[in-house]
């Protein structure tokens, strides 16, 4: 009877501790997936800001007859084209990274989500920063012009054009910065589980 008793209070030892104890998550965690949502909201708000503020950005000069005009569009410069067309495509990637960030928070030890949204940051990232440094580039000219290769400052006669394309790409690089900032807490956030 002692060794049968001694055998199941051994048992019963051995039960208890196989039971995984569920183990808190750290409060960080969960404030860095806050803060990656947040992100987010505001990089959505940017690169949607710029995309329609360069898309509805046209002026036209008046002059002596209607016949004759003179008109400055986005869509007359390829590199505008493209800046659009890249700061829409952050807006929707933004925009359908949201659920995978509200994923991030529920479930603060995911790391494969936050993988993933490491790995498309980056590459919206560096899709963002090209447009914007492209459409810089055309706005610099627009402004100052180039004497070498006799290019004409055109910002004086179409200022309403230059301000808004001018608007259009400090919105852009806003938004390009704000995903430097996902794709380093991204990093920080992944070291930190492993």
């Amino acid at each position: 009877m002692d060794r049968s008793k001694s055998e199941t209070s051994i048992d019963m030892t051995k039960a208890t501790k196989a039971v995984p104890v569920p183990v808190p998550q750290p409060a960080w965690k969960r404030g860095v997936s806050i803060f990656d949502f947040i992100l987010r909201v505001c990089g959505l708000v940017a690169a949607l800001a710029a995309t329609a503020t360069m898309g509805t950005t046209d002026q036209t000069l008046p002059f002596f007859t209607q016949f004759f005009q003179f008109q400055a569009s986005y869509d007359d410069l390829p590199t505008f084209t493209f800046f659009v067309v890249a700061n829409g495509i952050a807006s929707g990637y933004l925009l359908l990274s949201m659920p995978f960030s509200i994923v991030a928070i529920v479930r603060p030890h995911a790391s494969g989500v936050k993988l993933l949204l490491l790995i498309l940051d980056t590459v919206v990232m560096g899709l963002t920063t090209a447009a914007a440094a492209a459409a810089a580039a055309i706005v610099y000219l627009a402004h100052n012009g180039n004497s070498n290769t006799n290019w004409f400052a055109i910002c004086q006669q179409f200022n309403d054009f230059c301000q808004r394309v001018s608007g259009a790409v400090v919105a852009s690089f806003i938004a390009a910065v704000l995903f430097i900032c996902l794709v380093v807490l991204s990093a920080v956030a992944l070291r930190r589980t492993h």
